[in-house]
This record gives structure tokens, C-alpha cells and sequence, in this order.
């Protein structure tokens, strides 16, 4: 599994890497905020220390959830109720205080990674919504029984919409998972795809914008 380890002290990176490393974890080690939200998109999990230099690690956490549903453990000394509280609200899939016993934190790893296998993204079969079927994985788009052709990134939008059909997906999401990086992407380019997605889906009842937030496919 590839890790994502975001921690500004040298001496606990350089335990926890090996650790995860002897047990078959690809780690990552930044000292970061900011690379936390360069890297993500290449990592299974993420291991969240709080008192990361440039940022708190609780924004780091709220600007992540604006466009990734990434695995996330919170590995902090900060124990406080407020901060544990704060930290499930905003996202963390779990959260664990320092010092930490590492067979714990094996085992939390894989509980979270369990939990969260069948939550991913695109590519895992066939969507029907109304009488529309996106199928994920030979990105095949029917409507009504008729194919419809669509561009590559007018798929890559209907495909993640699809992965959370009724779901309310944010527009910082769409760009992330479509061009890869929803702090530099143009947007105005989602609006024109969004629109010529729409023409050819023929179904505008199904494809819902939800006013300064993002979009929903289905009800």
C-alpha cells in the first residue's frame, strides 16, 4: 500500500517509515502541509500528524476533504477532547495520540483500509440512473438503449459523478479527479464540458447543479 506520511519530526518519520516499510508499505514522508495536497492523489492513506510547520494539520485535513476521499489517520500528541472531536468532524477516518504502540497503529491501518476498500473511485462497473448506464470499467456510456460518444474528459466527469450517483459532488472534486489538481485547473473549462455533457446525455433533469457547491448525478 502506498502511504502518505505527513510529519515535521525527523526522528519519528524515520521509525514510522521503517516500520511501515517491514511491513510492506510504500511510505512517502513530507514535512508539509501543502504537500499533503500535492501528493495525495498517489497515496492509499494518509498519516496526519497535527503540528505540521507551514499549516495546522486540521486545515490540511478541511482543504483535502474539498477534493479527495483519501484514507486519513490522525497521528498526533495533541490528545485534547476538542482536537480528537474536530479531527473525526472534519474527516479523519480514525485518530490516534502519541506515543503510539506501532502494533496498534498496524492494526488501525488495516481497519481503515478495510473500511474504506468499496468506498474508491471510478472503475468498478456498471451505473444505471434513469436510463442512462455508465459502464466504469470499458467507459461506455447507453442512453436509452443507444450509445453516446463522448470526449475523454466528458467521461472522466460523468465517471466520477457516476461512482457517487445521488451523492453531491464538489466542484474543487471534479477538477481534482479530472485534471489533477483542483488548486490550478482552469474552471472554466468544467463548465464547458459539464454543458456539452449535458447536450449529449439528453437527460438534463439528471445532471443537477447545486448552486456554490458543485453537482449531482440522479437523485
Amino acid at each position: 500500500m502506498q502511504i502518505l506520511l505527513a510529519e515535521d519530526d525527523d526522528g519519528v518519520a524515520s521509525a514510522l517509515v521503517e516500520v511501515l516499510y517491514d511491513h510492506g508499505h510504500v511510505t512517502r514522508r513530507v514535512r508539509h502541509g501543502r504537500d499533503v495536497l500535492t501528493y495525495h492523489r498517489s497515496s492509499d492513506l494518509l498519516l496526519l500528524d497535527l503540528g505540521l510547520p507551514d499549516m495546522d494539520g486540521l486545515d490540511v485535513l478541511r482543504a483535502l476533504r474539498a477534493v479527495s476521499d483519501l484514507s486519513v489517520l490522525v497521528l498526533t500528541a495533541r490528545g485534547d477532547e476538542r482536537s480528537v472531536v474536530r479531527g473525526l468532524h472534519l474527516g479523519a477516518d480514525d485518530y490516534l495520540v502519541k506515543p503510539v504502540r506501532l502494533a496498534e497503529l498496524l492494526a488501525r491501518i488495516d481497519a481503515v483500509t478495510r473500511r474504506n476498500r468499496g468506498r474508491g473511485g471510478p472503475g468498478a462497473g456498471a451505473v444505471r440512473v434513469g436510463d442512462v448506464e455508465i459502464d466504469l470499467d470499458v467507459r461506455r456510456v447507453d442512453v436509452g438503449g443507444a450509445r453516446v460518444e463522448l470526449t475523454t474528459k466528458e467521461f472522466d466527469i460523468l465517471a466520477v459523478l457516476a461512482a457517487r450517483a445521488g451523492t453531491a459532488v464538489s466542484r474543487e472534486q471534479l477538477l481534482d479527479a479530472v485534471w489533477g489538481d483542483a488548486y490550478h485547473a482552469v474552471s472554466r473549462s468544467l463548465d464547458v464540458h459539464l454543458t456539452q455533457l449535458r447536450a449529449k446525455l439528453r437527460r438534463p433533469e439528471l445532471l443537477t447543479t447545486i448552486r456554490g457547491f458543485g453537482y449531482r448525478l440522479g437523485e
